[in-house]
């Protein structure tokens, strides 16, 4: 496998990235996109924007759910959605495991800044009993709260009677993916599960053995995949509308309320600004590093290649630098959290390591390749 791995010619995306694509001269089909993006007719799709909007304006109700976290990306599509389309926006959140101060001051501080919000809190055992399972059976350390960002949002929105749903970018177009739905407005239940839920989801809810009350707010259950799947509840990415671009949506952050980034980079990576909410991201990237060849650092340097700032021999530089970080520095508050011995964890670690990939050295995997 190490002699057939090979890195897109434009930014450094891993050919070992699940359901990426590269041309014939060795572009991958994120950098693809990012240059069809500045010849795309964004006029005929906002002109479907305006009509999904007439069609699901809620004169009893809001008009659209915005999930937001605190963050960048969730705040600039739900001021978007107020200011520009005069809409009554409802955001709402799942509480993340392992929550970090910066993340509950972002949140507060945007709430503070004139919006509805609804905060859900899954209940915490089954959260934990998800996210471990989600660890150990598929190296996804926080993957019931992942299932949570899509249940607990669609069931708050059919309570509320919102027809509507505004998530913020598509990462598989954005960043290297599946593009079956490059050309289409709205998502459904089965491009959620397998490309957002990486396809275990059932496996993992039967594997809990938890109560359906404890998994209320974690199943997506039939009726509500029947509103979806006949358009009654529409989901859609803002990113099908207007280029994305995260370090636009951070600079609208500073501007429409306090919004704080940590004082130094953030674990795994050059930058400062994104993912602060939860401490296990740290973690989900390392393993992602582990099972792929890529990390936090790899992903974002191509997002700065493709808006122009950063040149691809910068990018392998700050992929070195910082994508093979353990999370020493988190471990204690990992062990309490799963409820483990280090060892215990080590060795989940390690069944996740991709043998063709890295060699343990000194207690510590290595990578056996170089990017090129």
């Amino acid at each position: 496998m190490i002699e057939n791995i090979f890195w897109c010619k434009n930014c450094i995306n891993m050919s070992t990235r699940p359901r990426i694509i590269f041309n014939k001269n060795g572009i991958c089909n994120a950098c693809e996109w990012a240059e069809e993006k500045k010849n795309l007719n964004w006029k005929t799709r906002l002109d479907q924007l305006e009509e999904i909007i007439k069609k699901k304006k809620n004169l009893k109700s809001y008009d659209c759910i915005v999930p937001v976290s605190g963050g960048k990306d969730g705040a600039y599509v739900a001021n978007k959605l107020k200011e520009k389309y005069n809409l009554n926006v409802l955001t709402v959140t799942s509480r993340p495991p392992l929550e970090t101060e910066i993340g509950k001051k972002n949140l507060s501080n945007f709430i503070d800044s004139g919006f509805d919000h609804v905060h859900i809190t899954p209940n915490q055992k089954a959260m934990k009993q998800l996210n471990k399972l989600g660890f150990i059976e598929k190296g996804s350390p926080y993957y019931g709260w992942l299932v949570s960002i899509f249940s607990v949002v669609i069931k708050v929105a059919i309570q509320n009677n919102v027809n509507l749903i505004f998530y913020s970018e598509d990462g598989e177009i954005e960043y290297g993916g599946s593009t079956q739905n490059k050309n289409k407005a709205l998502f459904d239940v089965f491009y959620m599960i397998e490309n957002y839920f990486e396809g275990d989801y059932e496996k993992i809810i039967a594997k809990s053995k938890l109560s359906k009350n404890e998994l209320y707010w974690f199943e997506i259950t039939e009726e509500e995949k029947s509103k979806i799947k006949t358009s009654e509840l529409s989901l859609t990415h803002w990113s099908y509308f207007e280029p994305w671009d995260s370090y636009r949506n951070y600079l609208s952050a500073k501007k429409s309320y306090i919004f704080l980034e940590n004082e130094n980079n953030s674990d795994g990576t050059f930058t400062n600004f994104a993912q602060n909410d939860q401490a296990l991201f740290m973690l989900h990237t390392y393993l992602m590093y582990l099972k792929f060849g890529f990390g936090r650092a790899t992903q974002d340097a191509g997002i700065e290649i493709r808006r122009g700032a950063m040149n691809r021999s910068q990018a392998k530089n700050l992929a070195k630098l910082y994508d093979n970080n353990y999370p020493e520095k988190n471990i204690k508050l990992y062990l309490d959290y799963f409820e483990m011995s280090h060892e215990e964890f080590n060795n989940v670690i390690d069944k996740f390591a991709n043998k063709q990939l890295f060699k343990k050295t000194l207690g510590k995997w290595t990578p056996q390749f170089e990017i090129k």
